[in-house]
């Protein structure tokens, strides 16, 4: 089975801006891709990388600058696919074992906010909608198609990184080379009012 991990190239997390500039963001990302590769390569898996731009990473890479439904969609047109996304820093080998142990047609993996953060797929007629809440989206195209289902509840593979707020989560659960480059960078944790955040030296 391939497994493919897209990342954005380009113009990355631009919803980081508040806190990170656009050389800071590509090097945040390549850090977070590095670590998903590392979980990948530990559970025995060899991905590809999928970049809409040039991306540094231990991994062959295809510059694609098409949107992720289409790209996804033709590969999965293709045959068996498994898409890993590339801001999952605190992944684990464990954790991508799980996603792939369940014998199911479609394996999804929610994020937090209601989006997809990877998922496996064994059904030819599955296709993906990252559109919105797109964990609902592919719960009902898998039953569209006719595809058995099951879904791995994972906090690491729950835990994606786009706002300011989400670095907490990197500095407190990582241990990889995302964690490490907020840590050079400045990052700490920081406490108001009873709640745990992030700021910079």
């Amino acid at each position: 089975m391939r497994t493919v991990v897209p990342v954005s190239g380009s113009d990355p997390k631009t919803r980081l801006s508040p806190v990170l500039g656009p050389d800071e963001r590509r090097a945040f990302t390549e850090a977070m891709l590095a670590d998903v590769l590392d979980a990948l390569d530990g559970a025995g898996h060899s991905p590809d990388v999928v970049s809409t731009g040039p991306v540094e990473c231990d991994a062959p890479v295809t510059v694609d600058d098409r949107g992720l439904d289409a790209l996804v969609n033709d590969l999965l047109a293709e045959g068996p696919l498994a898409v890993v996304m590339a801001d999952l820093p605190l992944l684990t080998a464990d954790a991508v074992e799980r996603l792939f142990a369940p014998a199911a047609d479609v394996v999804l993996a929610p994020g937090l906010g209601g989006g997809t953060n990877a998922f496996v797929c064994r059904h030819p007629e599955f296709r993906v909608d990252y559109h919105g809440a797109s964990i609902r989206d592919h719960r009902r195209i898998a039953d569209d198609v006719g595809a058995s289902l099951a879904e791995v509840d994972s906090r690491v593979l729950a835990t994606d990184i786009d706002e300011p707020a989400d670095l907490a989560e990197v500095l407190l659960h990582g241990d990889g080379r995302a964690a490490d480059w907020l840590t050079d960078a400045g990052f700490e944790l920081s406490f108001d009012d009873g709640r745990v955040g992030v700021a910079r030296e």
